[in-house]
């Protein structure tokens, strides 16, 4: 997550909280891509975690990033914690000091991969003098939680003590996992409720499709993608598959009252985060909160409040796909071919709702609740999978030869789906591919996976 919103104009009404989703409505002319990643840094000496401080730690591969790209620093409390890019592009921590490249709004994927390639080349730049190198694992497979650095941002400090209170792996969630996502446009309410409903119902096969997180503590941990798993056990007040998503009538509105009453953690005033976890938003709206009593809500409130939401497709002002593991460069490029074929082509987004307008609540449900052990050998609606991604890719290579977006070499976005196809065809995901290794060559160790699944 990259810079907390600042602007304080007052909210007082519900009615303003419903506008600030629908200010996010473009024309489809103007839909863009944005994709942001997390990768585990790691000493190269000793697969070691890397420290925020020191002359080769976490803060100098910061200070080395702004020296490469000129971009701005983003600071709290003094620490440098991030940086932000003249075009909306940033670079940020998360808690454990996953090192996030949060990407510009772009027009196709070909451009969201020159992107990700010119960030990748400035990051080895600055860190392989430092000796530090990426895991493109959606866990860190070798350090406990206790050995995993903790990195100086104000508002996880908050985070990280409300989280043991209402589920038992958010610190997990916080420290130890890596993901990747795709932010993509709507063009009106219902654009919204059509393309969230389909996101939500296919969530768990992109996670399958992505699934590579299957170690923890140096050994299997008996996932697929172990990340997914871990939310299911962070905070059930907001995360998961939104069933409200798939009510008559849902909409901004909907998703408004589901914020309302989404406990906080914090408020933000001036450089100072104030910890109001349990509160509900309603209470600022009232100036009812006991740690800041008479305090009024502002739109950097709100907006910062909707971005601690996260259930598997968040909404803000675009639509968040939040159900993927992080991968290499190639499975990053193909979780934005994958969300944006199906979603930025009406007859691919019909089609695509057509594979999971069926499914009922519950088999949404037992899908993403087995989906990260499973993997694309989980079932639902009486198929495997498997079958169920196969028919979502070919409806994603057509929404993607649709739009007829070309590189210099005259190809259309729909290569860049490649690798997924090559999974289902395989019927094997990166994780298992994984396993097989540790199970074989690798001789039951992790060690190998610091110099074969990097960056």
């Amino acid at each position: 997550m990259a810079r907390d919103t600042s602007d304080t104009t007052p909210l007082t009404k519900r009615e303003e909280l419903i506008a600030w989703f629908a200010e996010g409505e473009k024309p489809s002319a103007r839909f863009a891509i944005g994709t942001e990643h997390e990768k585990v840094p790691f000493y190269r000496d000793g697969n070691r975690p890397v420290p925020y401080d020191g002359d080769d730690g976490i803060r100098a591969l910061l200070e080395g990033m702004a020296r490469e790209t000129g971009w701005d620093a983003i600071e709290d409390a003094g620490h440098l914690i991030g940086l932000a890019g003249q075009e909306g592009g940033a670079i940020s921590l998360e808690p454990g000091g996953q090192f996030e490249l949060s990407g510009a709004p772009l027009a196709d994927v070909h451009a969201t991969v020159a992107e990700l390639h010119t960030h990748l080349d400035a990051a080895k730049r600055v860190a392989e003098p430092l000796g530090i190198g990426f895991l493109d694992l959606g866990m860190s497979p070798k350090w406990t939680r206790g050995e995993t650095p903790v990195m100086p941002k104000s508002r996880y400090k908050i985070m990280a003590a409300y989280m043991p209170k209402v589920g038992a792996l958010g610190l997990d969630m916080m420290l130890r996992t890596a993901t990747v996502q795709v932010n993509l446009d709507f063009a009106s309410e219902a654009d919204m409720v059509a393309k969230m409903r389909v996101a939500l119902a296919l969530q768990p096969v992109a996670t399958a499709l992505f699934a590579n997180s299957p170690f923890t503590d140096g050994r299997p941990n008996g996932f697929l993608s172990r990340r997914s798993e871990i939310w299911r056990d962070t905070d059930p007040a907001r995360t998961g598959m939104l069933p409200r998503a798939f009510t008559p009538g849902f909409g901004y509105e909907s998703y408004v009252d589901w914020l309302l009453d989404m406990p906080m953690y914090f408020v933000k005033r001036g450089e100072t985060y104030h910890d109001v976890t349990g509160a509900s938003f309603r209470d600022l709206m009232a100036g009812k909160l006991d740690a800041l009593p008479g305090e009024r809500a502002t739109v950097s409130d709100w907006a910062n409040h909707a971005s601690t939401a996260f259930p598997e497709v968040r909404l803000k002002r675009f639509l968040e796909m939040r159900g993927a593991d992080v991968g290499g460069p190639e499975m990053i490029a193909a979780q934005a071919a994958f969300w944006v074929g199906l979603l930025y082509d009406d007859a691919a987004l019909a089609a695509a709702w057509d594979i999971a307008k069926g499914w009922s609540d519950a088999e949404r449900e037992c899908l993403r609740a087995t989906v990260p052990r499973l993997g694309l050998a989980a079932r639902i609606g009486g198929r495997p999978l498997g079958a169920v991604a196969a028919e979502a890719l070919a409806v994603a290579r057509s929404g993607l030869a649709a739009r007829g977006r070309r590189d210099a070499h005259g190809q259309d976005e729909s290569r860049h789906l490649q690798p997924l196809e090559a999974i289902v065809a395989d019927g094997r995901s990166r994780a298992e591919a994984r396993l097989a290794d540790y199970e074989g060559r690798w001789q039951r160790s992790v060690e190998p996976a610091f110099t074969e699944c990097v960056f």
